[in-house]
C-alpha cells in the first residue's frame, strides 16, 4: 500500500493559507499514488496556542469538512493529523481519520499534554484510544509526544494494529529523540511505523524528517529539513512476518508488569 507523508510548512495562526497548503499537497500525494495520506500536527494554526479562541476550529465541523470532501473525491484515506478544536468552551489538539468513502473512522484528542510548551495551560487531553481500519488494515495513530509513553502504544498494538501513524510537531533541539523513540516503538510493537513532521524556522523550530519504518527496525524514509511530500510503499505482510520470527506477543508475561518488585 502507498503511504502518502505530508511534511508540510505550517503557517503560525496563518489558518486559510494552511487549508490551502493541505489540499494542495493532498491532491499532490493521490496523484503519485497515494492510498493513504498522513498529515502533520496541529496543521491549522500551528502552536498558536494563545490564539485559539480566535483561530480553534469550533466542534472540528471545518475539519471533518473538509478532510470527507477531499477522500471521496480523491477515493484516498487520510489520517488528518491533528488540528487545534474547540468544543464545549475547551480547547483539544484532535485527530480526525477518514476513508475513501469519506466516513469518518476515528477521532482522537492527544492523550499527553506536553509541559515544555505550555499545552496544559491551554489544551484538555483526551482520554481514548486511537484504533481504527482502513479498508483491511488494523491501524492506530497518536500524536507527537504520545511516543514518550510506550504503554501507550503498546495498547494500540496489543489492540490488533499493524500500523502505528504519528503526526507531530517535533522540535528541531529534540530531533535526535525523535528518531530513537520510533525506531524503538516500531521494533517493540513489531509493526510499521509512519511518522510524519512538520518544518518551519521562526517564531517556531521544527525541521521534519519525518520517517517510515518497518517492524525490524530498519528505516525505509526519512524526510529532509524542508517542505516534502513523499509516497512510500509499504508492505504490511512483514508485520506477521516478524511476530512469527520472534514471538514477543505469545511471551509477554502481563501478570508481572502492573507489581511493584520489592529489592532485596
Amino acid at each position: 500500500m502507498k503511504i502518502g507523508c505530508i511534511q508540510m510548512n505550517v503557517g503560525f495562526g496563518k489558518v486559510e493559507e494552511n487549508f490551502e497548503r493541505a489540499e494542495r499537497l493532498i491532491r499532490e500525494a493521490v496523484e503519485k499514488g497515494a492510498e493513504i495520506v498522513v498529515l502533520p500536527e496541529m496543521w491549522n494554526t500551528g502552536y498558536a496556542l494563545e490564539k485559539l479562541e480566535e483561530l480553534a476550529d469550533e466542534n472540528g465541523d471545518r475539519t471533518k469538512a473538509f478532510l470527507q470532501r477531499l477522500a471521496r473525491e480523491l477515493n484516498v484515506h487520510i489520517v488528518g493529523g491533528s488540528v487545534a478544536t474547540k468544543r464545549n468552551g475547551k480547547f483539544y489538539n484532535t485527530m480526525y481519520v477518514v476513508n475513501r468513502d469519506g466516513e469518518l473512522v476515528s477521532e482522537y484528542s492527544k492523550a499527553h499534554l506536553f509541559r515544555l510548551m505550555d499545552e496544559e495551560k491551554y489544551l484538555e487531553a483526551g482520554n481514548s484510544m486511537n484504533r481504527f481500519d482502513l479498508d483491511d488494515l488494523p491501524a492506530a495513530a497518536v500524536i507527537c509526544y504520545d511516543i514518550r509513553f510506550p504503554e501507550w502504544l503498546r495498547a494500540h498494538a496489543l489492540a490488533g494494529a499493524k500500523v502505528l501513524f504519528v503526526s507531530a510537531q517535533w522540535p528541531t533541539p529534540r530531533i535526535d529523540h525523535w528518531k530513537i523513540l520510533l525506531q524503538a516503538r516500531a521494533i517493540e510493537n513489531q509493526c510499521f511505523v509512519v511518522a510524519v513532521n512538520r518544518i518551519s524556522r521562526k517564531p517556531e523550530n521544527f525541521n521534519g524528517q519525518s520517517m517510515v519504518i518497518e517492524p525490524w527496525g530498519e528505516v525505509l524514509w526519512t524526510g529532509a529539513e524542508d517542505e516534502e511530500l513523499a509516497v512510500i510503499d509499504v508492505d504490511f505482510s512483514k508485520v506477521d512476518e516478524v511476530r512469527t520470527r520472534i514471538p514477543v506477543y505469545d511471551d509477554r508475561r502481563p501478570e508481572l508488569y502492573g507489581k511493584v518488585v520489592e529489592q532485596k
